[in-house]
């Protein structure tokens, strides 16, 4: 190549999961893998979404494109699932598809900030928000990990961060990598800080239809002026076992989405439509399917929590939620990347570097629990309690 790429994204670390997973040339080809690296479920889309696509396939209008926002009655839909799961009282304006959550999180940057601005990220972050920030010259301002608390913000902490160059306030809530979930009283006084200092509180909320027992992420959409502060980026890939459909959604005031539409145009046009029928039919009518994928989604957690933290380990579970945990690794003086590498060569365990995360935090491992069924966990444990590396 004779050209130059821009600075910027060169200076961008290349994505964590694809560079794991090159390491799996090295692994014992003897020793059955187990995979805790990415957070995709291992069951398939429920039989009745997948009988109900196959009949859309034949229709010439699944091959067109909707309007940029998504069909009018897939966005009404989800309407009615939001007033069943967060009290919502949404209007279809207020709606944006994506091609997942991960679009929806740059149309919401694209929208918000210019190069130069600021947001401010609790660490550990998903490490593809902060990747997209420095891609497009946004500055991440870090939060500091506070391992006694899990990882949880501080709402003054991140009040010390707040600049003239701040423009959001970013939170995964369920966690990922920690799995833990922010309480609804810490969201809300995020929401009166944002309000405060004039910004968005950006909310990354993919996860939250697997909270423990159900709970309601947050009372936000219950306000009448949630619009003013609150940006909302959901991901239905999870929810419905849909990740290849790419399923995601932005959700904001009508004025935002407007302007996000701008970018909507010219990045995506649409979500694809078949993605659109299959989260209608969803909204419509699998609540009882995911309640049930839920709970077993709960049962992994807490089997693999239970047995890991039984005496004799010597990997320390810091924090959790259902769907990831959160491992201090007890090699001093080795990064996480180091760890890993070794996990994978040596015990067949694929897992994530903690500081694919954020700086400062080598010492740790994310470890996600969508590909491991309850029958193999006391095996996974067990290869983590033996483990005793070789020559690093």
């Amino acid at each position: 190549m004779k050209y130059p790429v821009s600075d910027l994204i060169e200076k961008v670390h290349f994505p964590p999961i694809s560079e794991v997973k090159g390491w799996l040339a090295a692994a014992r080809p003897e020793l059955p893998l187990v995979d805790l690296c990415q957070a995709v479920p291992d069951y398939p889309p429920a039989p009745a979404l997948s009988e109900h696509l196959a009949g859309l396939t034949a229709d010439p209008l699944t091959a067109r494109y909707s309007p940029d926002e998504g069909l009018p009655e897939v966005r009404e839909s989800i309407c009615a699932r939001y007033g069943r799961t967060y009290g919502a009282k949404l209007d279809p304006a207020q709606l944006c598809l994506t091609i997942g959550a991960s679009q929806a999180f740059w149309l919401a940057m694209v929208t918000l900030c210019r190069k130069g601005d600021e947001v401010i990220v609790p660490l550990p972050a998903y490490f593809d928000h902060p990747m997209a920030l420095e891609i497009l010259g946004i500055r991440p301002v870090y939060l500091p990990f506070d391992e006694a608390a899990g990882g949880l913000p501080s709402v003054l902490g991140v009040k010390a961060l707040i600049t003239p160059r701040t423009r959001a306030i970013l939170l995964v809530t369920p966690s990922n990598p920690t799995g833990m979930v922010t309480p609804p009283a810490t969201i809300h006084q995020l929401y009166e800080l944002a309000a405060e200092h004039g910004l968005a509180l950006v909310l990354d909320e993919t996860y939250s239809d697997f909270i423990a027992g159900g709970a309601r992420p947050h009372d936000l959409f219950a306000r009448a002026d949630w619009g003013d502060h609150f940006v909302h980026i959901a991901s239905f890939g999870k929810t419905y076992a849909l990740t290849g459909y790419r399923a995601g959604m932005l959700a904001a005031s009508k004025r935002f989405i407007h302007h996000a539409l701008k970018a909507q145009d010219t990045m995506a046009v649409c979500q694809p439509r078949i993605t659109q029928h299959a989260v209608q039919f969803g909204a419509e009518n699998l609540d009882e399917w995911v309640r049930q994928n839920r709970v077993m989604m709960e049962k992994r957690h807490d089997c693999f929590c239970a047995e890991f933290n039984q005496p004799g380990n010597a990997f320390r579970l810091v924090a959790s939620g259902t769907f990831f945990g959160w491992v201090r690794h007890p090699f001093q003086g080795r990064t996480g990347r180091d760890v890993a590498k070794k996990l994978v060569e040596e015990a067949g365990l694929l897992t994530l570097p903690g500081e694919a995360f954020g700086p400062g935090l080598t010492d740790y491992l994310r470890l996600a629990f969508g590909n491991i069924r309850q029958e193999l966990i006391g095996d996974a444990v067990e290869r983590f309690r033996n483990f005793r590396p070789g020559r690093w």
